[in-house]
């Protein structure tokens, strides 16, 4: 069932089709980097609130690679950017933030950090994130 508040064009259409919740070419690319550092993990680790991107079990670090539109990235100032279904997407990214909490602090219940990282952060700064994931893992020692 389409949302009430939900208009869409051809061209809206073909651009979400191609939108992709897993396996994107960020969480591959920092997942190889931790490979290569020997950390070994599961991807999209769905036995955890909102199936981690990478889950490191030794150390119990939940990793998430979260997309700046989806995740809310600076939302109080891009939501008044919004062209089109304001009323859509404020209730959509909303969800997605507040969903985002509430997995972070059940994650925090069953003694697993919560990470997240923006996807631009990630493909800016990918040493910055492997160190900040390493001394995450050093702590949990």
């Amino acid at each position: 069932m389409k949302h009430p508040h939900f208009i869409t064009t051809p061209e809206i259409s073909k651009r979400m089709a191609h939108v992709h919740l897993k396996g994107g070419k960020t969480e591959t690319m920092l997942a190889k980097a931790l490979w290569h550092k020997g950390l070994r993990y599961r991807l999209n680790y769905k036995k955890l609130p909102g199936s981690p991107d990478i889950a490191i079990l030794k150390y119990k670090i939940a990793i998430f690679v979260d997309g700046e539109f989806w995740h809310g990235y600076d939302w109080e100032n891009r939501k008044l950017r919004l062209k089109t279904n304001q009323k859509y997407w404020n209730e959509k990214i909303e969800e997605n933030i507040n969903r985002d909490k509430r997995n972070n602090k059940l994650l925090r219940q069953l003694n697993w950090l919560p990470v997240h990282f923006w996807e631009k952060q990630v493909h800016a700064n990918l040493d910055v994130c492997l160190k900040i994931i390493c001394e995450k893992c050093n702590n949990a020692r």
